[in-house]
């Protein structure tokens, strides 16, 4: 090393001293010059003591060139070492007995490697000189305790509570920092044989620049940080991801030195050929979902006293199974889903279809399509069905006394990928049933497995059940649709019936009266017009073709007044005030004449009928009134604006209903009050129509 690499090693490792001693003050003044209470408070403040005399001792040896020195330095620095993992060892979560368990293990393999990496310090130091301990093996147990201290760091950051994370992010920062520094250090002198002389002069350095990072945490937290954590399965797993990734490291390392000490002249570019593939072997095993399928099952068997983390299979799959539209699609998320939980690659979806009975293939994945069909009284299906079991058809083969009375078709066994059957059961009924490939991953399909494909199968199942309810419904309002416009139509068509009815039966009276000819061809010509206009409605719609203009109300009531003296009853027009209303005249004119007629119907010659017209508002208002039959509360509330419901033997219920959808579409309202015996009177309000009355001057002015 040379002298300009010595005075910035002394410069870095003062400031290291210096630094850690000023926070080392802070945490007394924090505590009120008391020592910490809490284990975390007096592991953190034994760490940054620890770093502060580190950091002297090592200036001191530097400037001394004392070997004695350099070595309590190494001790201190392995102590240090273990103080901060002890730290972090004591944010973890409350105490259980997996919690308990695994800290406990934590803890024992941390002070393990604090152990050797200090039995390597004293080796050294009575061995001095190049030997494979001083070369190679001091600086391997020194990565494998940095490679440590980032799997502890990485468990606290990802476990702590999210409202807490912004206080632990500094700290969590500055000791990875700390750690990947010296993890590169070590990495390159067990590569190269020898601490690279540019990374240990500025090791003091980096250290120190980590200090302010701990102090944000402190003054954010303060001493004592013990915060409640959760430990979760995907945590764990990342963690373990980190630590593969560290020993994949140290194998690179050794395998590398190997070649480098055997290879001879060409040991350099054979370690250079080993280097590169074993870094595309590595990014190879990151895209493998088998790989991942067997580190997921080593994980759950081996850390986890159950396989899966039950909480977040089910957000998973619901959340899967929520974002699908279609059946199709949902075919789709329904086998992937299945497939997932135990590591296949795909499978298929087996549903009856209504062109066709028994259950076919309707979504396949990642499998060969198969045409043939299931029938829904087969002895599979009945089986499913009955015991509501998952058949494992590697078991089935090898002991098909363990599933009873189920008997397999020739095409399904004929299937040599096919690992599980599925049932697919809404209460008591099977809807279908979905077949999985074999895993990529040898699994132990137990009791556990089971259990949770059943428990999702049922969850997929409703949710199928009701994306085809809904399309049933779809197809239902439809069909409903179709049925409303025709019923309107025969509603329609039945009064013009008993309108020319009746004209038939004055005509043998009255056929020669010339009045009589006239009326009854301005009669034929109105059944004709609405004859058309219903022809109109059955091809376009429901709705009339046009658009709502203003209707003339006084002009509408006195034509059903006329129409009703010529039908031999009297219609008594008691107020009419002028009102233009908006709407179709032809079907503001039916519903009006539809409220007089039923009002005729349910009412004595002997009776009065009449109708009112006059403004409220911005809205017009019609009363149709009787002292007829009367209606009854329950009718009113139950009854009268159904579809088919009616009081009349001959009705059919729809001019009502038919009436209350107009006005509500025009934006008014239809109120009945009535009486049993006593009578019955209907309001309609109906909004008015404004006509503009500006010029095409005056509208050009006010542009």
């Amino acid at each position: 090393m040379n002298p300009h690499d010595n005075t910035f090693m002394a410069w870095g490792f003062g400031l290291v001293g210096v630094t850690y001693l000023a926070f080392a003050l802070t945490l007394l003044r924090i505590g009120e010059w008391r020592l910490p209470v809490s284990r975390s408070g007096r592991a953190l403040f034994g760490a940054v003591c620890c770093s502060s005399i580190w950091g002297w001792l090592t200036l001191a040896g530097v400037l001394r060139d004392d070997a004695l020195l350099g070595f309590i330095a190494s001790l201190f620095d392995a102590g240090r070492y273990g103080l901060w993992l002890a730290f972090l060892l004591q944010l973890r979560p409350e105490k259980s007995e997996s919690a308990s368990g695994w800290g406990s293990s934590l803890s024992k393999l941390s002070l393990f490697l604090v152990t050797l990496v200090v039995i390597g310090q004293v080796l050294r130091y009575h061995e001095p000189g190049d030997s494979f301990l001083q070369a190679r093996g001091q600086p391997m147990m020194s990565m494998a305790l940095s490679i440590f201290g980032l799997v502890l760091i990485e468990q606290v950051f990802r476990n702590v509570d999210p409202d807490s994370r912004w206080s632990v992010k500094p700290v969590s920062a500055a000791l990875a920092g700390s750690f990947a520094f010296d993890l590169y250090m070590y990495s390159q002198a067990v590569i190269f044989g020898s601490v690279d002389a540019d990374a240990q002069s500025i090791r003091g350095a980096v250290h120190a620049l980590m200090a302010p990072l701990l102090f944000v945490s402190t003054s954010r937290l303060g001493i004592d940080w013990t915060s409640k954590l959760r430990v979760s399965r995907s945590a764990a797993f990342h963690s373990a991801t980190l630590l593969i990734c560290g020993l994949y490291l140290l194998l690179i390392s050794a395998v590398g030195y190997y070649v480098k000490y055997f290879g001879g002249d060409w040991g350099r570019a054979l370690q250079l050929c080993v280097v590169f593939a074993s870094l595309i072997f590595l990014v190879l095993l990151t895209v493998s979902g088998a790989a991942r399928a067997k580190l997921r099952i080593f994980l759950s068997k081996n850390f986890f006293r159950y396989r899966y983390d039950y909480r977040d299979e089910w957000l998973k799959f619901t959340e899967a199974l929520c974002a699908q539209g279609t059946p199709q699609e949902m075919g789709q998320q329904v086998i992937r889903g299945l497939a997932d939980l135990v590591e296949s690659p795909g499978g298929g979806l087996w549903m009856k279809s209504p062109e066709a009975s028994g259950f076919r293939q309707t979504v396949r994945l990642n499998i060969d399509f198969t045409s043939v069909s299931e029938e829904e009284d087969s002895e599979l299906s009945m089986a499913l069905k009955r015991e509501k079991v998952v058949v494992n058809l590697e078991e089935y083969r090898s002991f098909p006394g363990r599933y009873g009375s189920i008997a397999l078709p020739p095409w399904l066994q004929s299937m040599p990928q096919a690992w599980l059957i599925v049932p697919l059961i809404v209460g008591d009924k099977l809807i279908g049933f979905v077949v999985l490939l074999r895993s990529r991953t040898p699994l132990d399909a137990n009791w556990e497995v089971h259990d949770l494909l059943k428990t999702a199968s049922r969850q997929a199942a409703s949710f199928l059940a009701q994306m085809v309810a809904t399309e049933s419904l779809l197809e239902v309002r439809k069909f409903d649709a179709f049925n409303r416009m025709s019923a309107f139509v025969v509603h329609d068509l039945k009064n013009i019936v008993t309108q020319l009815s009746l004209m038939m039966k004055n005509a043998k009276r009255l056929h020669a009266n010339p009045e009589f000819q006239q009326d009854m061809l301005d009669t034929v010509d109105n059944s004709l017009e609405k004859m058309r206009q219903l022809m109109a409605q059955l091809r376009e719609g429901t709705t009339p073709a046009g658009t709502a203009f203003g209707v003339d109300l006084v002009a509408v009531a006195r034509r059903i007044e006329a129409h009703t003296t010529s039908r031999g009853r009297s219609l008594e027009l008691r107020r009419l005030q002028p009102a233009t209303a908006r709407g179709h005249e032809e079907r503001i004119e039916r519903v009006i004449g539809h409220l007089v007629l039923n009002a005729l119907e349910a009412t004595d010659p002997q009776g009065q009928v009449w109708l009112e017209l006059d403004t409220q508002g911005d809205r017009a208002r019609i009363v149709v009134g009787d002292t007829g039959h009367g209606m009854s509360a329950e009718f009113i509330r139950d009854r009268l604006f159904k579809p088919f419901q009616s009081t009349k033997s001959t009705g059919m219920g729809i001019g009502a209903y038919e009436s209350s959808q107009y006005i509500h579409e025009l934006g008014g309202k239809i109120s009945v009050v009535s009486e049993l015996q006593r009578g019955t009177q209907v309001t309609l309000l109906i909004p008015l129509f404004h006509a503009s009355v500006e010029s095409d001057l005056d509208m050009l002015k006010s542009q």
